[in-house]
């Protein structure tokens, strides 16, 4: 996106075409309040001021195959690192739907973990529905995560709570989480609900 008209226009057309607030947040890498901005504010009101948020576009990575091997294989050397340090395993690495499950798939590779997939709520959130009617839910198509040493990836931290609600699956499992891998971290954060936090990039703000 090359500026915010950009990317009001992007998610309206992601609007009409079907996709709810949530599924546009994990398009364009923003926040859902960014997103119900972009989509009520587009005519740009005078005096009314977006979210801080950065709109992430790592689509030159996605696209190309080597390169998302390359990137997982940085990440995956982090949390190696990371797993070292607390003397913690991994047996799966759970891939946040959808941006997160290409990396995962590689890093789990690298890993020599199997792999699961986590659907989190925020993909079926839309203002008219709200949050209460939807949960989260792992594919019954990949691993099983009762009981195991598990590792999360996900593409961006944008607030943390996509993550936060994977761990909290996790524990009602009776899995453990070891280690959080992502490629970028809006949040600034080491840590989310206890679990390591390792991204490739980190965006600080400074006003």
């Amino acid at each position: 996106m090359k500026n915010i008209d950009s990317l009001i226009e992007k998610a309206a057309e992601l609007k009409a075409e079907g996709l709810v607030e949530g599924q546009i947040a994990e398009e364009l890498n923003i926040s859902r309040e960014t997103v119900t901005w972009l989509l009520t504010h587009g005519e740009k009101k005078a005096g009314v001021q977006g979210p801080k948020d950065v709109s992430v576009d790592w689509s030159s990575i996605g696209k190309s195959s080597i390169r998302l091997r390359q990137v997982s294989m940085a990440l995956t050397d982090m949390i190696e690192e990371c797993l070292a340090c607390t003397d913690a395993d991994v047996e799966v690495v759970v891939g946040i739907a959808l941006s997160g499950v290409p990396l995962a798939s590689m890093v789990a590779e690298e890993l020599g973990a199997e792999l699961a997939v986590y659907t989190p709520t925020k993909q079926r959130w839309s203002t008219e529905k709200g949050e209460t009617e939807f949960r989260g839910i792992f594919s019954t198509n990949f691993s099983d995560v009762c009981d195991a040493e598990c590792v999360i990836i996900d593409d961006i931290i944008t607030s943390g709570r996509t993550l936060e609600e994977a761990v909290e699956e996790l524990n009602d499992h009776g899995a453990s989480t070891n280690a959080i891998g992502v490629l970028l971290d809006k949040k600034g954060i080491d840590e989310i609900v206890g679990v390591p936090v390792c991204s490739l990039l980190q965006i600080l703000r400074v006003n």
